[in-house]
């Protein structure tokens, strides 16, 4: 496993859990990232559920959403911050709902991986495109 591996599923868990409870579709968009996205292409899906639990006793410290978020920008090459921030929007958009607590929580990677405002709105339309419904 590559720590941008790591770094790309610290930030699906830290998104898909900024609501109460993770949603069926988040878990489905999970899944298909995972399965589908070129930069999952080497990774080992075994280490899942292991990764899953060091960003969830992540999560429950007491600093525990900025110590995920400084983990996330550590391990992630800049290369991948905007994808990172794609995969980010894209579970948020997933269900068709958004709460305050998911857009604050956009705000606070947005800002950790330095992903400019006009660029961030492009991605946001984009995933909000992507899973739009009648």
């Amino acid at each position: 496993m590559r720590d941008h591996h790591r770094a790309l599923i610290y930030t699906m868990l830290l998104v898909s859990g900024a609501a109460s409870e993770i949603a069926e579709a988040e878990l489905s968009v999970i899944g298909d990232i995972v399965r589908h996205l070129p930069v999952f292409h080497d990774f080992e899906r075994d280490k899942l559920p292991g990764l899953l639990n060091d960003c969830a006793e992540l999560l429950n410290r007491q600093d525990g959403v900025q110590e995920t978020l400084n983990a996330i920008r550590t391990l992630l090459p800049t290369k991948l911050r905007e994808t990172a921030y794609v995969i980010a929007c894209d579970l948020v958009a997933a269900d068709n709902t958004t709460t305050r607590e998911e857009l604050q929580v956009l705000d606070l990677l947005r800002r950790r991986l330095s992903i400019e405002r006009l660029t961030a709105a492009a991605i946001e339309r984009g995933a909000h495109a992507r899973f739009q419904t009648l």
